[in-house]
Parts: structure tokens; C-alpha cells; sequence
């Protein structure tokens, strides 16, 4: 089965930095794009930023952009989302996706990992 596990989530304070990690399994991670999400409390779910295979396009949510940064190693099969200057705003539970096209607003979405707590303090 295919599988998308999440890690590097915690606790931080306002202003500190978390590198999330993102393994991938059971598919061919080169083909497709990848992403992550998050969701806080009481709110929708949430595009953050995308790589596409191949050359690797990134986009990223306008409340992330300048503050945060994605990329992929296709031979770790990974994709990482490296934050900084993190804000309480920024709480939620952050989820990888794989699928096609993520880093465009026709985006459509195979696979969900499980999802990693990231939790800033002010």
C-alpha cells in the first residue's frame, strides 16, 4: 500500500523553526507531486506549499510564503517543509500529500499521510 508518513512536528515558540519530513513509500515518488497541508482546530484544511515532479515548481500559500520552504529528494523518496520564523497562526496538524498537479490550483490529490502536530506558543 502506499504510504505517506509525516515527522518533525512539536513544540516551538513564536519565532523558532521546524523541519518536517515527509517518507513516502509504495509508489513511484518521482511521478508525482507533493505537497503539504494543515488544519487547525475548528478550521478547513489548508493548501501550504507543493513541488511538482520533474523541475520541481513550487508554490506556496500566501500566510507561508517567505517564511517557509519546500523541497524533495526523489532518491529518499521525501519531501521536506523547512519553516521558519513560525507563528502562533501556524498551529495545526500538518499532512503530506501526493497526487498531481499540487502546485496549482487544479490540483488533485491521491494519497494522505497521517498527519504531524505542530504546535507554536507565543
Amino acid at each position: 500500500q502506499v504510504q505517506l508518513v509525516e515527522s518533525g512536528g512539536g513544540l516551538v515558540q513564536a519565532g523558532g523553526s521546524l523541519r518536517l519530513s515527509c517518507a513516502a513509500s509504495g509508489l513511484s515518488f518521482s511521478r508525482y507531486s507533493v505537497g503539504w497541508f494543515r488544519q487547525a482546530p475548528g478550521k478547513e484544511r489548508e493548501f501550504v506549499s507543493a513541488v511538482s515532479r520533474y523541475f520541481g515548481r513550487t508554490n506556496y500559500a500566501d500566510s507561508v510564503r517567505g517564511r517557509f520552504t519546500i523541497s524533495r529528494d526523489n532518491a529518499k523518496n521525501t519531501v521536506y517543509l523547512q519553516t521558519s520564523n513560525l507563528k502562533p497562526e501556524d498551529t495545526a496538524v500538518y499532512f503530506c500529500a501526493a497526487g498531481f498537479d499540487l502546485e496549482t490550483p487544479s490540483r488533485l490529490i491521491n494519497y494522505w499521510g497521517q498527519g504531524t502536530q505542530v504546535s507554536v506558543s507565543s
